[in-house]
């Protein structure tokens, strides 16, 4: 297939970009800058300059393959709306990254909850996510309009990015706000439990929806869980540091109120129960403490 990827130059984006390479498709990718192009061009991917702003050139990239890669922002209606009016009639695939903060609480780092979502359970999200589960949802209307929607969904990805960005979102800013101030800090006392996954095993999920999803179809992707107070534990102890409780609203003063209160302070936990069941997806990576221990670059 001939493959349109936004975010080819991002974690997610250059990893399945990267993954879809590797299985044997043509891929051109979004990038924004020059300097961005240049070095995606060095990888095998054709690069396209330009950002989500951009609709007409979405559209035509869209309209000239076989298929979209959404993984540039989970957020982002404009974008979104452009790559489902492109390509309304052609039945061509359009998979949408969101991401699991979708259905996080207010636990603020105090507790865990016993609440796991699946495929088949009705989410509860909260006010502030709200536009983002409306955008899923007109990603899987689309079905509607002639268009093969589909939304992935991973909890907290781990593992280093096989394109240009390396880095995930949640332990590395835990491991770097560590070396600068000398213990690995947490939000309140990390009893907050998310799902997690290996970011190669987010590629072969983005594979396998291509080939084989379902107009329509919303799939979580995890394959295991921890609660920040081990995520953490586990850092301090590879970083030789101590773990260090911050109230909630010290975390969301010096951190921002969205990464503090939902990239760290919320409850995700998801099971991945459609895309084992429906694509034979296998994950092979289960556990992000094994993986701080044995191989988390230092």
């Amino acid at each position: 297939m001939n493959l349109f990827v936004t975010g080819a130059g991002g974690y997610i984006g250059g990893s399945v970009a990267t993954g879809l390479l590797a299985a044997g498709h043509a891929v051109r990718g979004l990038v924004r800058t020059p300097e961005r192009a240049a070095a995606l061009a060095r990888t095998g991917i054709e690069p396209v300059i330009g950002d989500l702003d951009d609709a007409a050139l979405l559209a035509r990239e869209a309209q000239r393959a076989d298929g979209v890669v959404h993984a540039a922002a989970a957020d982002h209606a404009l974008s979104a709306a452009a790559l489902v009016d492109a390509l309304a009639g052609s039945g061509k695939p359009l998979l949408h990254t969101s991401g699991s903060s979708v259905i996080g609480d207010d636990a603020r780092g105090e507790r865990a909850s016993e609440r796991i979502f699946d495929e088949d359970t009705p989410l509860v999200v909260a006010p502030a996510k709200q536009a983002r589960r409306a955008l899923e949802l007109s990603v899987l209307r689309a079905a509607g309009r002639g268009v093969r929607g589909v939304v992935i969904c991973p909890s907290h990805i781990y593992g280093p990015g096989r394109g240009l960005n390396p880095q995930s979102v949640q332990i590395p800013f835990l491991v770097d706000n560590a070396r600068r101030h000398g213990a690995v800090q947490i939000v309140g006392h990390g009893l907050n439990i998310w799902s997690h996954v290996h970011i190669d095993d987010v590629a072969e999920l983005y594979r396998l929806a291509l080939e084989q999803a379902p107009a329509g179809a919303f799939y979580f992707a995890e394959n295991g869980e921890a609660s920040f107070a081990d995520i953490g534990a586990a850092i301090a102890a590879r970083l030789g540091l101590a773990v260090e409780p911050l109230p909630a609203e010290t975390a969301a003063q010096r951190w921002g109120e969205g990464r503090a209160l939902y990239t760290f302070g919320s409850n995700s936990r998801v099971r991945a129960r459609r895309a084992r069941r429906e694509l034979g997806w296998a994950p092979k990576h289960a556990s992000a403490l094994a993986w701080i221990r044995d191989e988390m670059p230092l």
